[in-house]
């Protein structure tokens, strides 16, 4: 199967928020080339849901048995690749990601597999505060993670409790918000 890659150059993707408790999973890319969650391609012929759990399975080890889905964004986000990351040799071009984000809650203890495939995306994890990502992922991916965590808190915290921003916020995000059109953290 080959993925997705749309006439914008866009490669159809999903990304996973994994809770448990008020925490995130961030895995470390293998060889200590930064942090961010689980994601990866849709395949043609899958739908979102077979992405979503056949990427859990092959980057983390786990199954659709050891999560519930709490929701996933409304819409597709977008970011593009730097021009350095664009891999010019292969067709069709891919430029960026478009990605519906997945939020899903472990349902009890579980161990994570990180060799599932002969090239793994992850080599250890972390638990994390909800917005910690923001800070941890590589800067171009950075408007999308703002955007998913932001539409995605009030399923993670439904009763209001969502955490306050950190105080790097503002500092971090400030440029991304801008271009996003998101708000900062409440004065």
């Amino acid at each position: 199967m080959t993925d997705v890659i749309d006439a914008d150059g866009f490669r159809a993707n999903v990304g996973i928020v994994l809770m448990q408790g008020d925490q995130v999973f961030l895995g470390q890319r293998t060889g200590g080339r930064g942090w961010q969650f689980p994601q990866g391609g849709m395949r043609s012929g899958e739908s979102l849901e077979q992405a979503l759990f056949r990427e859990l399975n092959e980057e983390i080890g786990i199954t659709q048995a050891h999560v519930s889905i709490v929701g996933q964004t409304e819409r597709w986000l977008r970011y593009r690749l730097p021009p350095r990351y664009i891999r010019r040799n292969q067709q069709p071009v891919c430029t960026g990601q478009k990605q519906r984000w997945f939020l899903l809650r472990l349902k009890g203890e579980v161990s994570f597999d990180f060799t599932r495939t002969s090239e793994p995306e992850f080599d250890s994890f972390r638990w994390a505060a909800y917005w910690e990502p923001v800070r941890e992922v590589i800067y171009f991916k950075r408007p999308v993670y703002i955007r998913a965590l932001m539409e995605l808190a009030s399923l993670a915290f439904p009763r209001g409790k969502q955490p306050a921003f950190p105080a790097w916020w503002d500092e971090v995000t400030e440029r991304d918000r801008r271009a996003a059109d998101l708000p900062g953290s409440p004065d």
